[in-house]
C-alpha cells in the first residue's frame, strides 16, 4: 500500500500514513517490554512471599490487559483520527474527560512514563560504563524532603540526553521512528527469548545465599488479596502502554483494521514472554533471595550472572540499555500525538498543533513533551513515578470500558467486540478495585496522582474560554 496523507476537517493535510501492520504490533510490544521484566520480581517477592501468586499475579495483569486489548479494538473502530484515547472520550463523553485525561497524560501518564524509562535506561547504561556524578556536592540539596534534584545527577542527564536525542529523530519523521522501534523491538524479544531459554534448562543448583532466610509470613484472607493488588501495581507497570500505538492512528495504514490487530498482537507476545521470564528467574534463584536484592539490583542480571558468570550480568545490563531505548522512542513517537489533537481542538497550547512543513510530524508537541519530561525526570524516582503512571491510567482505564458499553448501546461502535459486555464490566469492576486499593495503601502517591489529574481544571477553563 502507498503513504497516504490523512488530513483534518478543514481539508489541511496533516499526517502520513507510514506505519504497516507488523510495525504497529512491533511498536505495542516495544513500548511494553521495557524495564518492568527484568525488576519488578523484587517487590513482588517482597509483597507476596510466593512463587505460584507472583506468577497469578503476571497471569491476572496480562488478563486484564488482554481484556483491555479487546475493550480498546472496539473503540479503535470508531474514528481514524490521530489522538486515540483521548478522541474516544471526547467522542464518547465530551471536551472535559477528554481534556482531563489528555492533561493526564501529558503531566504525568506519557511525561512520567518517558522520564521513568529515560531513567532506566540511563542507569543500566551506568552498569557498563560508569557515568560521572557532577553534581554529587549538592546531592543533599531538595525541595520539601522529598525531591533531591542532584542526586545520580550523571544518571539523570543521560536520561535527558536520550530524551533530546529521540526527540530530535522523531521530529524528523514517523517512518524513521517506526524502523528504528522495529529493529530495536526485534532485538530484545531474541535477548529475552535467550535468557528464558537459560533459565528454563538451567542445570544447576539454585543459588543460595548463606544468609538468605525463607519468609513465613505468608499473606491470608484480605491481605493476600491487597497484597496480590499491590504486587499487580508492579506487573501492570511492565504492561502499560498497549494502547499507546492508538495515538498514532493518523499515520497508521488502514487504522480500521490495524489498530485493533496491532494492539492484540502486540499484548499477546509481551504477556507470553513476562510469565515465561518471570517463571525462568525463579527456577535460577530462590524467590527469599530475590527479595533480599535492594533497590539498585536488577534481578535479571542477578540470574543471568548465575547463568553466564560475570559476563551474563554485563549482557544483561545491555538488553536492558536496550529495551528501555526501544520503549522510550516508543512512548516519545506516541505521546506527544495527544498534545496535538487536543492543540487541534484548541484545548492546549496552541503551536502544538503545529506540523513540520518538512517531515509532517508535531514537532511543537514533541518539544512540550520532551521539556516536561526532562523535568519529571529530574525531580522524581522511578518507582514514585510508575506507580503514579499506573494509578491514573487504570482510572481512565475504567471510563474506556464503560464508554465501550456506552457506545455499543447507542449504537455507534457497530462491529463485534470480543467478550462484550462481561469483559468491560470485569474490567470497570478491577479498575475500581485496583484503584481503590492504592488509594488505601499509598495514600500519599494516591494524592499527587489526583492532584495531578485535577490540576487540569483551571487550564480546561481557560483554553476553552480563548477558543470562545
Amino acid at each position: 500500500m502507498e503513504e497516504t496523507e490523512t488530513g483534518d476537517k478543514n481539508g489541511k493535510s496533516n499526517f502520513i500514513r507510514a506505519l504497516s501492520l507488523p510495525t504497529g504490533i512491533l511498536l505495542v510490544a516495544g513500548i511494553m517490554i521495557g524495564s518492568g521484566a527484568f525488576k519488578k520480581i523484587v517487590p513482588m517477592a517482597q509483597t507476596l512471599h510466593s512463587g505460584e501468586y507472583i506468577l497469578l499475579a503476571w497471569v491476572i495483569a496480562g488478563v486484564i490487559t488482554m481484556f483491555g486489548a479487546f475493550t480498546y479494538a472496539g473503540l479503535a473502530t470508531m474514528t481514524t483520527e490521530t489522538g486515540g484515547v483521548y478522541e474516544y472520550f471526547r467522542l464518547i463523553y465530551g471536551d472535559f474527560i477528554a481534556f482531563i485525561f489528555g492533561w493526564s497524560a501529558f503531566t504525568i501518564i506519557g511525561s512520567g512514563a518517558i522520564a521513568a524509562l529515560s531513567f532506566v535506561f540511563a542507569q543500566s547504561f551506568n552498569t557498563l560504563v560508569h557515568l560521572p556524578d557532577p553534581f554529587s556536592s549538592l546531592r543533599d540539596l531538595g525541595i520539601g524532603h522529598s525531591v533531591f534534584p542532584f542526586v545520580d545527577s550523571g544518571i539523570k542527564l543521560l536520561g535527558a540526553l536520550a530524551i533530546v536525542f529521540l526527540t530530535w529523530f522523531n521530529i524528523r519523521g514517523i517512518k524513521n521512528g517506526g524502523a528504528l522501534n522495529n529493529i530495536v523491538t526485534s532485538a530484545k524479544i531474541l535477548g529475552i527469548l535467550l535468557l528464558i531459554i537459560g533459565g528454563l534448562f538451567f542445570s544447576g543448583h539454585p543459588v543460595v545465599n548463606a544468609e538468605t532466610k525463607i519468609a513465613s509470613d505468608h499473606p491470608q484472607g484480605l491481605s493476600l488479596v491487597s497484597a496480590l493488588f499491590g504486587a499487580m501495581l508492579s506487573a501492570l507497570w511492565a504492561y502499560d502502554g498497549w494502547a499507546n500505538v492508538t495515538y498514532i492512528t493518523g499515520e497508521i495504514k488502514n487504522p480500521t483494521r490495524n489498530v485493533p490487530l496491532a494492539i492484540i498482537g502486540g499484548v499477546g507476545i509481551a504477556m507470553t514472554l513476562y510469565i515465561l521470564l518471570n517463571y525462568a528467574y525463579m527456577q535460577v534463584m530462590p524467590l527469599a533471595q530475590l527479595a533480599q536484592l535492594g533497590p539498585n539490583r536488577i534481578a535479571a542480571a542477578e540470574v543471568a550472572g548465575a547463568l553466564m558468570g560475570k559476563s551474563g550480568s554485563a549482557i544483561i545490563a545491555l538488553l536492558i540499555v536496550v529495551c528501555t531505548f526501544g520503549a522510550l522512542n516508543g512512548c516519545i513517537i506516541s505521546y506527544p500525538r495527544i498534545y496535538f489533537r487536543m492543540a487541534q481542538e484548541k484545548v492546549f497550547f496552541k503551536k502544538a498543533g503545529n506540523i513540520h512543513p518538512a517531515f509532517r510530524t508535531p514537532h511543537v508537541a514533541l518539544i512540550y513533551s520532551a521539556i516536561w519530561s526532562c523535568i519529571l525526570l529530574v525531580s522524581g524516582t522511578f518507582d514514585q513515578i510508575t506507580n503514579l503512571i499506573i494509578f491514573a491510567s487504570f482510572a481512565f482505564f475504567a471510563l474506556g470500558a464503560y464508554g465501550v458499553v456506552r457506545m455499543k448501546m447507542k449504537g455507534v461502535i457497530k462491529s463485534k467486540v470480543i467478550g462484550y459486555p462481561v469483559i468491560p464490566f470485569i474490567i470497570i469492576l478491577f479498575c475500581i478495585v485496583l484503584v481503590i486499593n492504592t488509594i488505601i495503601t499509598q495514600p500519599a502517591a494516591s494524592a499527587i496522582g489526583l492532584f495531578l489529574i485535577l490540576s487540569g481544571t483551571p487550564f480546561y477553563f481557560y483554553f476553552k474560554q480563548k477558543k470562545q
